[in-house]
């Protein structure tokens, strides 16, 4: 059987617009629904502010020494340019193998240095991101929400949004 693009969780949110389409209105007035606005959380939500602080107090220092390690290779190489500078040629050599030498552990702890903090950032989001879907579930049972809508809505009015309700619980004053 061949499949259309659409995924099976895209599927079965138009399969649920289209049955709620298909209800009768009284049932519809019952139908409770809520919208997340889930990016807006994950940016306002004060263990995100704390997350963002602790990954920039965790990976402060090695940024600091990569900007350093710059500014090493910058001066070795302006160095014998400036006006007055006189290196021999054994001493320029020495200073271009140095400067390689510095470019080369520039780009492997750079990378590094990348690798580790996509790391850690991720590993961050995602205990976020959990805290947030468990804040929306409780609100969600708390207050008998039917649906809970987050990504993939094209427009939410403000009449059903929640976001500044789960906000306020995660402790955004």
């Amino acid at each position: 059987m061949k499949t259309s693009g659409i995924g099976r969780g895209r599927r079965a949110s138009i399969a649920l617009v289209l049955a709620a389409c298909l209800l009768p209105p009284v049932a519809l007035a019952e139908l409770r629904i809520g919208y997340v606005n889930a990016v807006r959380v994950i940016e306002e939500a004060p263990q995100g502010v704390a997350a963002l602080k602790k990954l920039e107090a965790e990976f402060g220092p090695r940024d600091q020494a990569l900007v350093a390690l710059q500014s090493r290779i910058r001066a070795l190489e302006e160095g014998p340019q400036k006006p007055g500078a006189t290196l021999t040629d054994s001493e320029r050599r020495s200073r271009e193998r140095e400067a390689l030498a510095l470019k080369r552990e520039l780009k492997r702890a750079t990378q590094e240095f990348r690798e580790d903090y996509n790391q850690r950032r991720n590993d961050e989001l995602a205990a976020l991101q959990q805290l947030v879907r468990k804040t929306i579930l409780e609100i969600a049972k708390q207050e008998k929400y039917d649906l809970i809508l987050h990504e993939g809505a094209l427009y939410a009015s403000e009449a059903i949004d929640i976001t500044d309700q789960v906000l306020k619980r995660l402790g955004k004053p």
